[in-house]
Parts: C-alpha cells; sequence; structure tokens
C-alpha cells in the first residue's frame, strides 16, 4: 500500500495503487467482471452480511472502479466515495440518501438545468420536495428549513451563473441546524476543497474535468465523514432507524468498526444495489486516465480562460461578461475565499443581439465545438436557452442566469492564439 500523499498531483497518480500484485502492471487494471470468487461459504456470508467489505458483484462494487474512488477521496480529504453511472445519479443518490417520501431538502438556485428539473420535476414525482432559495443570502437556506428538511444542495462554481457558492456560510447554518450541506463540485476539483469548508458530501460529474476528455460518463459521491448523523437522530432516519434491506441494521451503528462511513456505505449498498446505476470498468479505468493529469490540466484551462475574458472585455459585441473574475463585492470575495489557483475555466457572455445572434455566433465556429457538456480538454461552446436550459420556463432561466443571447464557454487547452482567434471570427459573423 502507497504512503499517505498530501500533494493532488502526487494523490492522482499514486494513491490506492503501486503495481499489480499478480502481473506487475503499472496502469491500473481494467477488471472486466461481473462477479468474484469467494474463499468459502463462510467468507461469503461475510461479505453479504457487510461483517467485511469485499468485492460481490460489479454493480455495486470493483477493483478499477474502488481505485478511482480512494483517488477522489484523497484529493478532496474525505473517508469515502462512491462512482456511479453518471452526474445525475450521483446528484440523485446524494439527496435521496437522507430524503423519503413527504421530507424536503433545500437547493440553490444557481443550478445546472438538468439538475434542476431532476430536483424540481422527477424527485417531486417520489415524494420528496425540493425548495429553491436564493443562495446571494446564506439565511435563506435557515429560512426554508424544518422538521422535515434533510440536507442542503449547491454547486460551488453554478453553471450557468458562474457565482461562487457561500459554502462556509451555508455549511454553518446548516450544522447550527442539523442539516448537511451537499456540494457539486464538478466545476471546481482541485480548485475547491468544499470539507475544508464545512460541506459534508460532495458530487462531481466525472464525465467533465475528472475524465477530462469527452469519452465517458459517470459521476462520483464523496463522503466527507465529518457530519454527526447520530446527532440528528429521528432527523435522519434513513441513517439511525432499522433496515429491514439488511435485517434491521442501523447504519450509524453498523459501522463503527469501520470509520465515519454510514452515508456513503448505504448509498453502495442500498441506493446502488437496489436501483443500479452502475458504473463500469472501463468508464471507471477512463475516469482514472484524466484524474492522472487533472492538476495540470486545470491550470492551463483557468490560464486560457483568463485570457480569453481578458479578450472579451474589449469586444464591442458583448453587452456582459460573467466570469468570476471580473465580478466584484460579495460575489468576488467567495470566489477568492473559495477558489484555489484559479477562477475556472468557465466563462459566459452575453451579446447585444440576443437569440438571434447567439445562434450565429455558434454556428460561426470552426474549432470550438457545439456540445452539451463542459470540461472537456478541448475548447467547447453552447447556447443555454435553446439548448440545456431550454426545459425550463422563461422565469426559471433567468433565475440560474440563462438570458437569450447567453454564450457559456468552456475553455480547453488549446493554445490560446487559436481559441481567440476562432471566437473572434465567430463574433465578426454575428
Amino acid at each position: 500500500m502507497c504512503a499517505d500523499y498530501t500533494n493532488p498531483e502526487t494523490i492522482v497518480l499514486h494513491t490506492g495503487h503501486h503495481g499489480d500484485a499478480t502481473t506487475g502492471a503499472v496502469a491500473v487494471p481494467i477488471y472486466q467482471t461481473t462477479s468474484y470468487q469467494f474463499n468459502n461459504t463462510e467468507h461469503a456470508e461475510n461479505l453479504f452480511a457487510l461483517k467485511e467489505l469485499g468485492n460481490i458483484y460489479t454493480r455495486i462494487m470493483n477493483p478499477t472502479q474502488d481505485i478511482l474512488e480512494q483517488r477522489v477521496t484523497a484529493m478532496d480529504g474525505g473517508v469515502a466515495s462512491l462512482a456511479v453511472a453518471s452526474g445525475q445519479a450521483a446528484s440523485m443518490y446524494s439527496v435521496m440518501n437522507l430524503c423519503r417520501a413527504g421530507d424536503n431538502f433545500v437547493s440553490s438556485t444557481d443550478l445546472y438545468g438538468g439538475t434542476w428539473n431532476l430536483f424540481a420535476n422527477t424527485l417531486k414525482d417520489f415524494g420528496v420536495e425540493c425548495r429553491f432559495v436564493d443562495p446571494s443570502d446564506p439565511e435563506a437556506f435557515a429560512k426554508a428549513t424544518d422538521d422535515k428538511t434533510r440536507c442542503y444542495y449547491a454547486e460551488t462554481l453554478p453553471n450557468p451563473k458562474l457565482h461562487v457558492f457561500p459554502i462556509q456560510e451555508v455549511a454553518d447554518v446548516g450544522r447550527k441546524l442539523g442539516v448537511p450541506l451537499i456540494m457539486d463540485n464538478t466545476a471546481t476539483p482541485i480548485l475547491c476543497r468544499p470539507f475544508d469548508h464545512g460541506a459534508a458530501a460532495i458530487v462531481y460529474s466525472t464525465t467533465k474535468y475528472i475524465g477530462g476528455h469527452g469519452t465517458s460518463i459517470g459521476g462520483i459521491l464523496v463522503d466527507g465523514g465529518n457530519f454527526d448523523w447520530e446527532a440528528g437522530g429521528d432527523k435522519f432516519p434513513t441513517l439511525n432507524e432499522p433496515d429491514p434491506s439488511y435485517h434491521g441494521a442501523v447504519w450509524t451503528e453498523a459501522v463503527k468498526p469501520l470509520g465515519p462511513i454510514a452515508y456513503i456505505l448505504r448509498a453502495r449498498v442500498i441506493l446502488l444495489r437496489d436501483v443500479g446505476a452502475a458504473t463500469t470498468p472501463s468508464n471507471a479505468f477512463n475516469a482514472i486516465q484524466g484524474l492522472e493529469t487533472l492538476p495540470l490540466r486545470m491550470r492551463e484551462h483557468c490560464a486560457n480562460t483568463q485570457k480569453v475574458v481578458e479578450y472579451l472585455q474589449g469586444h464591442d459585441k458583448i453587452t456582459n461578461i460573467i466570469h468570476p473574475s471580473v465580478q466584484d463585492g460579495e460575489t468576488r470575495r467567495r470566489a477568492d475565499a473559495y477558489l484555489n489557483g484559479g477562477y475556472g475555466a468557465l466563462v459566459g457572455f452575453e451579446l447585444k443581439g440576443g437569440k438571434d445572434a447567439g445562434r450565429k455566433f455558434i454556428d460561426s465556429l470552426e474549432m470550438l465545438f457545439h456540445v452539451a457538456n463542459i470540461g472537456d480538454a478541448r475548447s467547447l461552446a453552447i447556447h443555454p436557452a435553446s439548448t440545456t436550459h431550454s426545459q425550463l420556463s422563461q422565469e426559471e432561466q433567468a433565475q440560474t442566469g440563462v438570458t437569450d443571447g447567453y454564450i457559456r464557454l468552456s475553455i480547453g487547452i488549446e493554445h490560446i492564439d487559436d481559441i481567440i482567434a476562432d471566437i473572434d471570427q465567430a463574433l465578426a459573423a454575428t
């Protein structure tokens, strides 16, 4: 077993694997198997009863997946992780691990459109209410909280508004009320460590910066191990009441020999086991490959993005630039407090010509890809009002920061001169 590393550049390359014990392979192997041989009947019984942890079936665990989980856990300073099939699955599991029909949770309005729809509509069909509040006032979370509120949810750098969330402020509000904060850190891996600021769990779409190459869908849920679920008592029945799925096991009691992993263990052996949004060994491997260069890529992403912002600031066809570096007041203070080493690789801008100009800009791009994704090594562009946020009403779009002329760019790691040249010629065509 490797040493416990503290620097992210080393963590993402060495944690959990230092050569395959059987073959000596340096790269993490792809364990393309559904099942695992048990040593004997006692071993099998212990695994199924959770008396010991180990591989049972790839729907709920896999050795390739395990290395990915260990590395992301170490990168963020958590206690354990669960890799799943997509970021949407990770977001859903993060909330449904605590909520039952009749419960509610409070979410920031500043969300990715797919998450908004999941929370506002799909979870409502499961009997779980999402209460949206404006994150500019952390006390709004307290005002929306009652005895059925199970968690708070927010994005660190919400896409597309790009106003950094007040993590510590809302985490403090929640802890006073016994409510954990779940942070979607998809847009700011390496740049932000939400556990350092009081968050209880972290969500990623590994499809984005962690994978980094636009090849594989995936998600991961990270447990900070820093929230006292037992103190909440009946506020967290999923963790503190006997679970009929495991002969009445109480998760906060059952995990005591293993450490503070009640939240993540239940997500694995109940939600992942029963709902089955499992990642594949090959997708876990691809996420590991991306993770290995994540610290280097984030530096280049941020540096290129800052130069794009500087270029956009002098353009007469743009009415507004959306990026933490051009913000001031409280939003800038939060960006400086929570982002370390750069303001991220997303930048938005609004065109004078509105929706027609936005469409023309997108259709005129030659190098930047027009895709519904962020966090790729390549530069990407999209017009959210007609794509990622088109299912939302005009009012909901406005709440998330989308206007008719809004363009979102995800700046890649190409040479900056080529990135700016393509943006420049597309703007000239509007």
